[in-house]
């Protein structure tokens, strides 16, 4: 049996770090073998305290959002204004406005033009690869009761990441499936909570709701009540991306976390205990071990360097912490991650990879 179906990730995600100059319409070029055309563009000035901008294909160019805050969609005409065949293009704004300056963009491909979806209860519009298991929708979530979304993946979603496109009312709502033990809880990319419970379903009437068609909501509970919204929501492809947890053990010589490939980015967050960031690692802002540029999902500060507690390894076949800090290895906290390849560990032809 093969291995994975993805022998090159780069067809699917890729990070690009380049250097803001202020030039107009300046097209950014991945820096991948394969040509890929990102759906989600998620971007980061690393050297400044500036918010973290996200922009995809199915809201369209120069729509953002930010995952450090719980603002509304807003329009900046000289932001992002094209995803192209081999990477995006930005204008004189926010990605590319600080001359001098790094920034990190997260890219991922979905299945381009949206179309419509009626799977569920609410009918969305939907950008999906089922290779990759990404998709990302568009839909409104009604003003009040149960209700289903079809999210395209063909599969169950492990996570979903949601934010209302129309309101500032409301914060980012993230499922996971190591949380989501009952249809109330949630995490939210915008702050440093725990796992929280609302009292009352977030995920729609019951777990299975969600499924390979479809995903659970309830509107009018102050969380998506009757706006517009926005989900990219992931399924688990083995050898390319895992959704998963684990325990820390609160040592210098930290938790090994086994993820059948060498990960190209990667999100981290205590759930067990508030007062703890999201996470965020790649393979182009550390190409080499120990990684320690650490930016953060959910605060808009520079990314920092040098801190010991957040020393990780990339390794063949998954990742090591390497410090004790409560935000990644606190000793029995619980840490959900998301994560995704560089290279899987073993081929599609079931041949090893070399470790790099």
């Amino acid at each position: 049996m093969a291995y994975t179906t993805i022998d090159n990730p780069e067809l699917h995600f890729q990070a690009k770090v380049y250097t803001a100059d202020s030039s107009a319409n300046r097209l950014i070029t991945l820096d991948g073998s394969e040509n890929m055309q990102p759906d989600w563009v998620w971007m980061k000035n690393r050297d400044q305290s500036v918010n973290h901008d996200l922009y995809d294909s199915v809201r369209g160019t120069t729509k953002y959002i930010s995952s450090n805050k719980i603002n509304a969609e807003a329009t900046n005409a000289d932001g992002l204004v094209g995803f192209n065949t081999d990477g995006f293009t930005v204008d004189t704004s926010w990605g590319n406005i600080s001359t001098g300056n790094s920034y990190v963009a997260w890219c991922w491909k979905a299945g381009g033009s949206a179309s419509s979806n009626s799977n569920g209860s609410i009918t969305s519009s939907v950008s999906a690869s089922t290779d990759a298991g990404f998709s990302i929708v568009s839909y409104n979530s009604g003003s009040s009761g149960n209700a289903t979304i079809g999210h395209g993946l063909g599969s169950t979603p492990k996570m979903i990441i949601t934010k209302s496109r129309s309101s500032s009312s409301y914060s980012w709502v993230v499922y996971h499936k190591d949380i989501a033990t009952t249809v109330n809880k949630y995490l939210s990319i915008n702050n440093t909570s725990a796992t929280q419970d609302n009292g009352t379903s977030i995920w729609g009437s019951a777990l299975s709701d969600t499924n390979s068609t479809t995903f659970g909501i309830r509107s009018g509970n102050g969380v998506v009540a009757s706006t517009d919204c926005i989900a990219y929501c992931f399924a688990e492809k083995k050898g390319y991306s895992k959704f998963s947890s684990y325990v820390g053990n609160g040592s210098s010589d930290g938790s090994y976390i086994h993820l059948e490939f060498k990960p190209a980015w990667l999100l981290i967050k205590q759930s067990s205990s508030a007062g703890n960031d999201w996470l965020m690692y790649d393979n182009k802002r550390d190409t080499f071990n120990v990684a320690n540029k650490l930016l953060v999902a959910n605060a808009s500060g520079a990314e920092a360097t040098g801190q010991s507690f957040n020393y990780i390894d990339f390794l063949s076949n998954g990742f090591k912490i390497r410090g004790s800090d409560a935000r990644n290895n606190g000793s029995g906290a619980t840490y959900i991650y998301m994560a995704f390849a560089e290279s899987p560990f073993v081929n599609s032809n079931g041949v090893p990879n070399n470790a790099r």
